[in-house]
């Protein structure tokens, strides 16, 4: 009898079921379930208004894509849920929510549904970026050991400045809060009935550490008296390394999904990460670009050291016995997504209608007939803050030498080509610091729908590009760790790396730097770190004052 895994990818804007054979990783089927509520970032779904910089979730939503998902790729490939031996969970991160003492969102309670700071708190909510800034400075006054492995700054992205911001906001939902979970961790919860919170999304999200735990009682008092036993009651719950088995599935979530009641659910992977050893990667020196609405830069070392702007630096957070770095890029495919909703005109999009294909696709068509440099454009890759180097939210987008004749394929390959120059910055960053890259390798939606992009990011950075073969990474990586949480005795695996032997793939083609393009594209860098350090180092602080004008208009 064969033997499948089951790989659940939560995403952004939806979540994707893959059934995936274990003994080859062919992907057998694959069904996407878009969150009915999408992202709330105008207003609650009961009229009230939201402020800048909030992005929220309705938790329903991702017990959907299990109500409609993978019962479909059952159906699909005429799979017995016999032969499904375990589940994996994979989830963007930091995405968190409170929850009362019986484990229900506080937004899903009628008397706290009004309140904003009741809903779950997406990756790119940025509005916690005050206390953020508080954060770092208090940790850098007193010394805390932990910040240098987050690059000297945390982001307002993580776990601890959003916590803390509804501290500050709503202390009357901090007070409802029973336990403040990643969202990753809430599905499993759902699907095992067992509170296990993932050491992946604990180590890189909230400041945990595999030998030390979290940060002090005396560090949380220093930030806010209030907060001082944070850590021992609303972060509390047992921690388990990638791979390991969190549960088995109840009956009541076999009932909705079709599967038996019993199945091995692994714990909870942040998506990136996932993507690594589905991409074959699980050994040091390769850093696997994971590319889609936003950009994780994830890498493998057999050592530590402290880079500037890395977002965590975790032991055996991707792979056992592996340091895992993370840097990345706040907005990678939303800065085209944009683009292409909210700034083409009108004769594109009936250009592209014309030619019976996708706007993205004309707009790279005629990008491509470009040579680096000819638009005379330049832009910064900010559209949704700076994650790496310079950890702020409140940097924007800047598109510079635009005249009467700029074109919006022009517009489009300066957007393409600020991502790639944004890239190249975090490899020099981890260069710098020591931290060696022999290979570079790309996975996830968009390398394989935009060729272009892929060849501007093999010229930008002087490098080959290997592209992974899956289509939807995270979801087969999150199907190896369910292999792996089955365990050999099931028919799965004992390990990641076995697993990844067994299921990951690379394209045989690969993107390799074209040397003319590099010459030109590296006077055009020299620019963009001009312009990065003159905007992002306090040279000119004119972002964050637009930023604070608009504050002010908003209340």
């Amino acid at each position: 009898m064969k033997r499948y895994a089951i790989g659940i990818d939560y995403g952004t804007e939806s979540g994707r079921a893959l059934l995936a054979d274990l003994a080859t990783g062919e992907e057998v089927a694959s069904h996407v379930t878009p969150y009915p509520h999408g992202v709330i970032d105008e207003a609650l779904p009961g009229g009230r208004r939201l402020g800048p910089d909030w992005a929220l979730q309705h938790p329903d939503d991702y017990v959907e894509v299990l109500r409609r998902s993978v019962p479909e790729v059952l159906r699909m490939a005429g799979v017995s849920p016999d032969e499904v031996i375990g589940v994996g969970i994979d989830f963007t991160a930091c995405t968190m929510m409170p929850l009362d003492k019986t484990g229900t969102p506080l937004c899903l309670r009628e008397q706290w549904r009004d309140e904003p700071h009741a809903w779950v708190k997406l990756w790119k909510h940025h509005a916690a970026q005050d206390e953020a800034d508080r954060i770092n400075e208090i940790a850098r006054e007193r010394g805390e050991a932990f910040l240098p492995r987050y690059g000297g700054k945390l982001s307002s992205e993580w776990m601890l400045a959003k916590i803390w911001q509804i501290l500050n906001e709503a202390p009357h939902i901090y007070e409802q809060t029973d336990l403040f979970i990643e969202a990753a961790d809430w599905i499993v919860m759902q699907m095992t009935g067992e509170l296990v919170r993932s050491s992946c999304a604990a180590g890189y999200k909230a400041l945990w550490h595999k030998r030390s735990g979290f940060p002090s009682a005396d560090f949380f008092r220093a930030l806010d008296p209030r907060l001082e036993d944070l850590a021992q009651t609303k972060l509390r719950g047992p921690i388990a390394p990638l791979g390991a088995r969190a549960g088995r599935l109840t009956g009541e979530m076999a009932a909705i999904t079709g599967l038996n009641a019993g199945t091995a659910v692994a714990v909870g992977v942040i998506d990136a990460h996932a993507m690594v050893p589905a991409s074959g990667v699980v050994t040091p020196g390769k850093l696997v670009m994971a590319m889609g609405t936003s950009t994780c830069h994830l890498l493998l070392s057999d050592r530590e050291v402290h880079a500037e702007g890395i977002c965590g630096v975790v032991e055996d957070g991707i792979v056992a016995g592996c340091y895992g770095y993370e840097a990345g890029q706040s907005a990678v495919g939303d800065i085209f997504a944009w683009y292409v909703e909210q700034a083409v005109p009108q004769y594109v999009k009936d250009a592209a209608q014309r030619e019976g294909i996708g706007v993205h696709e004309w707009l790279e068509r005629q990008a491509a007939k470009y040579r680096p440099g000819e638009s005379g454009l330049l832009a910064l890759d900010w559209w949704n803050g700076n994650r790496s180097v310079l950890m702020d939210a409140n940097v924007s987008g800047l598109l510079l030498g635009c005249t009467l004749q700029t074109k919006p394929e022009e517009i489009y390959r300066a957007l393409l080509e600020a991502t790639a120059f944004g890239t190249r910055r975090i490899i020099e960053a981890f260069a710098d610091s020591g931290v060696e890259i022999g290979e570079l390798y790309a996975c996830g939606g968009l390398p394989q729908k935009n060729r272009l992009l892929m060849q501007i990011y093999a010229d930008v950075t002087g490098r080959e590009i290997k592209i992974a073969d899956s289509v939807q990474t995270a979801a087969l990586g999150a199907a190896m760790f369910g292999a792996v949480a089955a365990g050999p005795e099931a028919g799965g695996y004992d390990s990641i790396v076995e697993a990844a032997d067994h299921m990951a793939r690379v394209r045989k083609e690969t993107f390799k730097p074209i040397p003319a393009h590099t010459e030109i594209y590296e006077k055009l860098y020299r620019e963009y770190v001009a312009l990065h350090d003159y905007f992002g180092r306090g040279g000119n602080d004119v972002m964050k004052r637009l930023k604070a004008i608009r504050a002010g208009l908003n209340g």
